[in-house]
């Protein structure tokens, strides 16, 4: 009988030949995938934000956000999509010499920047539609302290806290291309991202999505003044809750983590593991 699922030597060959097609893309294309994945993913994040927004005990919160969020990276995975940090298990192909580490370099690039796209539209269109109006305003102040909150981690915690994450997702990455149906590709996804956010780790571009819709949100009186009732919201905090600091004290440690997780702990344990023993065995 033949197995339903590919062995772990399998998924490192067919992450590399899907690495190829993605080295490849033509830019529109690329930048096109990059957007439609920063929207998934940030879907998964208004969600889980949504879900979690009224419960006082953090672990039931992260629970049922962790419950949520991994329908972004299910829909990237089988509709299609260019990830960042999924993209980090490119640096197989390189070590395989399938293409160049300027060719990934370019990716990489390219698909944060439209990552950041897409997921902004989704954090402007939660706004616009009035979603952030949930309980009496609850859920606009909810956004600003996440914001907030994320803003406040050390350079050296985002890091490290990043790492974890993308181990996480890289791994949840390889579960589901070990999956021959979509119900064990879902699964497979389901529980490492579900872990991620119940840990509290860093994912670049969800945060592309809680803290510009923190900034979007603070621009609203209403949200600002439940955030002050609610959880104590300074006039100083909401000043400095602006895209310079976005980017500063959040998605650059964030992304550094996510590349040092993706890349070293999973891409390239991966191959030496499996490709070299591979090689060894011809």
């Amino acid at each position: 009988m033949e197995n339903n699922f590919n062995s772990p030597s399998e998924c490192v060959d067919l992450n590399i030949k899907g690495g190829i097609v993605k080295a490849n893309l033509p830019i529109i294309k690329m930048i096109l995938l990059g957007i439609m994945a920063g929207a998934f993913i940030a879907i998964g994040a208004e969600g889980s934000n949504l879900a979690m927004h009224n419960i006082s005990d953090v672990g039931l919160a992260r629970t049922l956000a962790g419950a949520v969020f991994p329908v972004g990276l299910m829909m990237l995975v089988l509709i299609g999509g260019e990830l960042f940090t999924g993209n980090c298990l490119l640096i197989m192909g390189v070590l395989d010499k399938k293409f160049s580490a300027t060719k990934m370099i370019i990716n990489l690039i390219i698909v944060h920047m439209s990552n950041f796209i897409g997921a902004f539209l989704v954090a402007y269109g939660m706004f616009a539609c009035g979603q952030f109006n949930y309980s009496s305003g609850g859920l606009g102040a909810f956004t600003i302290k996440v914001a907030i909150a994320k803003l406040a981690i050390s350079p050296s915690s985002a890091i490290i806290s990043g790492i974890f994450c993308n181990i996480l997702v890289c791994a949840a990455i390889l579960m589901a291309t070990a999956a021959k149906d979509i119900a064990g590709k879902c699964i497979a996804m389901f529980f490492p991202i579900f872990v991620f956010v119940i840990s509290g780790f860093e994912h670049c571009v969800a945060n592309m999505y809680y803290i510009p819709a923190g900034i979007i949100a603070s621009k609203n009186a209403e949200y600002v003044q439940k955030a002050q009732e609610l959880y104590g919201i300074t006039t100083e905090q909401i000043q400095n809750l602006n895209y310079s600091n976005m980017y500063i004290s959040n998605i650059l440690p964030v992304t550094l983590g996510n590349l040092i997780g993706g890349m070293l702990c999973i891409g390239v344990l991966c191959f030496v593991i499996y490709k070299k023993s591979l090689s060894l065995k011809k």
